[in-house]
């Protein structure tokens, strides 16, 4: 039941975006593996203390990979919903799905590249 109040309408909403969150990090396997990847990319940014503006690039692309790929997982949840066995259709819907969050991913790859690449081989010199 919508509740019309403003501010106690919008908590509701906040409560259920977590709790949307906490299922696709605890149920979802791709997920889980992207979120471990940003908690580790978010400690190497600690570790090499990576300037302001890395860090918004940094967030930016994880928060794009993740939300991306909640978008996928829901597209996909719905399409098995209204039709459980293999359709040709649905699964071209579903690799469209996918294909955006293979192009986020590759952004994400590259914003890591362009930040980490020179301080790792600073390493290694």
């Amino acid at each position: 039941m919508k509740d019309n109040r403003f501010v106690k309408g919008r908590l509701k909403s906040v409560v259920y975006a977590f709790q949307g969150a906490y299922k696709l990090v605890t149920t979802e396997h791709s997920v889980m593996v992207q979120f471990t990847v940003g908690i580790l990319i978010t400690i190497a940014g600690f570790w090499f203390k990576i300037s302001t503006t890395e860090w918004l690039f940094q967030t930016l692309a994880i928060g794009l990979v993740l939300g991306i790929e909640g978008v996928n997982t829901a597209i996909e949840k719905i399409a098995d919903f209204i039709h459980p066995q293999y359709h040709e259709r649905i699964g071209f819907i579903k690799d469209i799905a996918a294909g955006a969050v293979f192009f986020a991913a590759l952004t994400a790859l590259s914003v890591g590249a362009i930040i980490y690449y020179p301080k790792v081989s600073l390493l290694f010199s």
